[in-house]
């Protein structure tokens, strides 16, 4: 049976050097004792194209690409790192795939999304989301001048912290609405997503809801997955 390792949201930053230590540990000690790691987006805290960013997280590279010596690299792209690209992909040895991702096991299916498509409360967030990541915005982006796009990157990243504080953490989760609607094209599956960063269980009459936890500079997130499902501590 393949064993799997999930983790989201670890918004690594280049110069927060205790959280990207934690996962270079990780990386090292926890992942490789797995057949694959699958991340479930925002690995990076902001992600302005392979030819800038990868410069920025060479010890980050370097740990995934080790890693992907005896472990298979999966990683599906959140709002945040959307425009991790395929020289990313090539130079960690990681393949990036697509959401929603089925994941088969003998006893299981899982169903793995970052989860920012299911708040659709957040009317605002969803209609950001469709310009910023749609394919000739995300082109012209990566087309600009170096300078243009940290300059552009810096901005929306202040207006996004600025609406959020104006925001319910009811509008801020995912619509229970969404998630059924979802979970009706996999009848046989339960969900796991990140995200919201609200680490818990929602136990379901036709499926159950794994939602992952964030990760600080002292404390990871992960759920493992092999004759059952664990949700793991990483320190």
């Amino acid at each position: 049976m393949t064993t799997s390792l999930i983790i989201a949201d670890l918004h690594l930053i280049a110069n927060e050097v205790e959280k990207n230590q934690l996962f270079a540990k990780f990386c090292s000690e926890v992942a490789p004792k797995y057949d694959q790691l699958i991340i479930l987006g925002d690995l990076f805290n902001t992600w302005i194209g392979d030819d800038i960013s990868i410069d920025n997280y060479q010890d980050i590279v370097k740990s995934l690409k080790i890693l992907s010596n005896t472990t298979k690299i999966k990683i599906i792209t959140g709002n945040r790192d959307f425009l991790i690209g395929k020289e990313f992909a090539k130079q960690t040895g990681s393949e990036l795939i697509y959401t929603p991702y089925l994941l088969e096991t003998k006893s299981k299916d899982y169903l793995l999304t970052h989860g920012d498509e299911l708040c659709t409360d957040d009317e605002d967030y969803q209609q950001l989301k469709s310009i910023l990541q749609h394919p000739i915005t995300k082109y012209i982006f990566l087309h600009l001048p170096r300078k243009l796009r940290i300059k552009i990157s810096g901005g929306l990243r202040n207006k996004s912290v600025e609406a959020q504080r104006y925001k319910t953490r009811e509008i801020m989760d995912v619509n229970p609405d969404a998630v059924n609607k979802l979970m009706q094209k996999y009848p046989k599956a339960d969900l796991i997503h990140g995200h919201t960063h609200k680490q818990n269980i929602h136990a379901g009459e036709k499926y159950n809801r794994y939602v992952l936890g964030d990760w600080s500079s002292n404390k990871g997130s992960a759920i493992a997955i092999s004759d059952k499902l664990d949700y793991l501590e990483i320190s």
